[in-house]
């Protein structure tokens, strides 16, 4: 018989808590090495999220750069900050602002028109050949500098999604998507050879093969629907192993692709890259099956196995990690756990696989989290967008990921 015990919790008894399951494993070092965006600060319920060098509101996403530069889509003061090196103390002040006309000002498109540098919601960042391109979802479009920006509204080189810079509407302002636009493009991503995107309003991925350099160039290849032309939740059916419902964050795990349908509370995978129009994944992480869809498995508390809105993904070695949204924590795989179903293995944000909570149910603490939303890993470093607490984290991974990197 499977024992139980009760676990107390800020004055709420839980109970029927498999003590097995609960066990996890650190996914992170015990705390973050800085925090960008905001002070921890336990005596105010609410903290000044007005613009400035050192501030954030709502970050979603960042990338660490080959080159040593760090980017973050702040999102919610719509602008992207640029630091020209990793950051090494709390609330370092960033070194490049685009999107605002200062580092004091805020509003979409700088309360302007739409333009090169203007964005409205930026939201995934990734490093791009030697560049950086950015999904800037409010404005249906992806910007791409060749090269990493050296100054402050530094103009995009090249956009996708629209057919000039000055462009801003959702599939170019007709109802039926095609390979050249986007809907809310919010997953971003480059392994060196493809750039996907997440166009999450139109529940797919587009496919560049290659860094494009025309304006408005057409994708060369669609995941998650039929054809270019259509944008069916789910495909316009069930749920099954081709459809998507809110596609966000995209990684590569060992030779595997991997998509986070946060509106599914999965994770799609291919055990290959895949390269047909609409390829069907292996396996899903989060869900028993391809056909499941319920937050937690149907559970009203998390569990190993179970997801709940998860947005970001990202890659530290053997290991595939998770934000897990909606359940304030980060959970990660490891490669042999190549099927359906199976349980996450580490944990960071809670204390155990069963708890939920924005940061634990207390006041923002260093090693706490809210709504994390964007990851990026590089070296051993997790950048987590903790969105919910208006700052980004900069984590060491555990010994035991560590060694596998």
């Amino acid at each position: 018989m499977t024992q139980t015990m009760r676990v107390k919790l800020n004055s709420t008894v839980r109970i029927d808590v498999d003590p097995a399951s609960s066990i996890a494993r650190p996914l992170l070092r015990p705390m973050p090495e800085v925090l960008l965006g905001t002070a921890v600060n336990n005596a105010e319920l609410a903290v000044p999220v007005t613009p400035t060098p050192s501030t954030m509101f709502g970050p979603r996403g960042g990338a660490i750069h080959d080159d040593g530069s760090v980017w973050i889509a702040d999102t919610g003061h719509h602008r992207l900050l640029g630091w020209n090196k990793m950051p090494t103390a709390d609330n370092e002040p960033a070194d490049i602002v685009i999107g605002q006309s200062d580092f004091f000002h805020e509003g979409r498109n700088g309360k302007s028109e739409v333009s090169a540098f203007s964005l409205n919601v930026p939201t995934g960042v990734t490093q791009c050949g030697n560049g950086i391109a950015v999904a800037d979802a409010w404005n249906h479009r992806v910007l791409i500098w060749h090269e990493t920006p050296a100054k402050n509204n530094q103009p995009a080189d090249v956009v996708l999604g629209q057919s000039a810079f000055v462009s801003g509407e959702g599939n170019r302002g007709k109802d039926a998507p095609t390979a050249e636009t986007m809907f809310w493009c919010y997953g971003i991503f480059w392994d060196g050879v493809v750039l996907w995107v997440s166009d999450t309003g139109n529940r797919r991925l587009l496919v560049w093969n290659g860094i494009p350099t025309q304006n408005g160039q057409p994708a060369d290849n669609v995941i998650g629907q039929a054809d270019f032309f259509t944008r069916n939740e789910n495909g316009g059916g069930e749920p099954d192993a081709t459809s998507m419902r809110w596609p966000h964050g995209i990684a590569i795990w060992d030779g595997r692709f991997c998509v986070s349908d946060a509106g599914n509370n999965r994770v799609m995978v291919w055990r290959g890259i895949p390269t047909a129009v609409n390829e069907p994944c292996d396996f899903v992480l989060g869900q028993k099956d391809v056909f499941g869809v319920d937050h937690n498995q149907s559970n009203y508390f998390p569990i190993a196995a179970g997801l709940n809105m998860p947005y970001g993904i990202t890659v530290v070695g053997d290991w595939l990690i998770a934000a897990d949204t909606a359940s304030s924590r980060l959970v990660a795989w490891n490669k042999d756990d190549n099927v359906s179903g199976v349980a996450a293995r580490l944990l960071a944000g809670q204390f155990t696989f069963q708890d939920k909570g924005d940061n634990r149910w207390q006041m923002p603490v260093r090693d706490s989290m809210c709504w994390p939303y964007g990851l990026y890993a590089k070296n051993g470093t997790v950048m987590v967008c903790d969105s919910g607490n208006n700052r980004v984290s900069l984590w060491r991974v555990s010994d035991e990921i560590y060694q596998t990197i």
